[in-house]
């Protein structure tokens, strides 16, 4: 079994460094949930987010939608962000591959292979069990170095 699976740094500083629209999929209005910080973080380091939670209408001041399948399709969706339960994966990875996003991250703890596999098939990138601002921090630190 997989744990993590995430690309090379050089590899990764190019991804996070070209990203610019995260859809934060499983994102919680409740400033003291992981999603929630994640998302603000992003955010002040320049990214556009898209809350992506069926159960709020917006979160940090940007609308949410219920689905990925719900954004415009004038949005162009870089990264999709997971902060779901790794069983609920499989979906967002087909959903994902609908418009056209160019990378699947399944945070901190998500391992599925069945949308790891989903996302590979379709040519997008896939990087799983790692949180992206622990990662981005860790980049950026090492080449402030």
């Amino acid at each position: 079994m997989v744990d993590v699976v995430t690309p090379e740094d050089r590899d990764l500083r190019l991804l996070l460094g070209e990203a610019r629209t995260i859809a934060v999929v499983g994102i919680s209005a409740d400033p003291r949930r992981p999603s929630h910080r994640v998302a603000s973080y992003l955010l002040e380091h320049g990214y556009t987010i898209v809350p992506v939670n069926p159960n709020v209408d917006a979160v940090l001041g940007e609308r949410a939608y219920p689905s990925l399948l719900d954004i415009p399709p004038a949005r162009t969706i870089d990264v999709v962000d997971v902060f779901r339960r790794a069983d609920a994966t499989p979906d967002v990875a087909r959903d994902a591959v609908a418009i056209g996003a160019r990378v699947l991250w399944l945070q901190e703890g998500i391992v599925n292979e069945e949308a790891m596999r989903i996302a590979q098939d379709a040519g997008m990138e896939i990087i799983m069990g790692v949180c992206i601002q622990h990662v981005r921090e860790r980049l950026m630190e090492e080449m402030d170095g």
